[in-house]
């Protein structure tokens, strides 16, 4: 299973990262808010990551770390 983390302080929640996981696990967090004042992405079943880092190549701003 991949490790997958998020720096959601840095996240601007653009969304690119939540198109392009071929799971579809990836979702913009409509609750949270982080210091940037951008709702952050995340996942939601961990679980079901294939470890693609599709996600973590879309990112602009390369907040997302994936590891096998």
């Amino acid at each position: 299973m991949a490790k997958v983390t998020f720096l959601t302080d840095l996240c601007k929640g653009c969304g690119l990262c939540v198109d392009a996981c071929p799971k579809q696990i990836l979702i913009i967090a409509k609750e949270k808010i982080n210091a940037k004042g951008h709702s952050p992405a995340e996942m939601t079943d961990p679980s079901k990551c294939i470890g693609c880092a599709f996600c973590a190549t879309m990112c602009p701003d390369c907040v997302i770390t994936v590891e096998k």
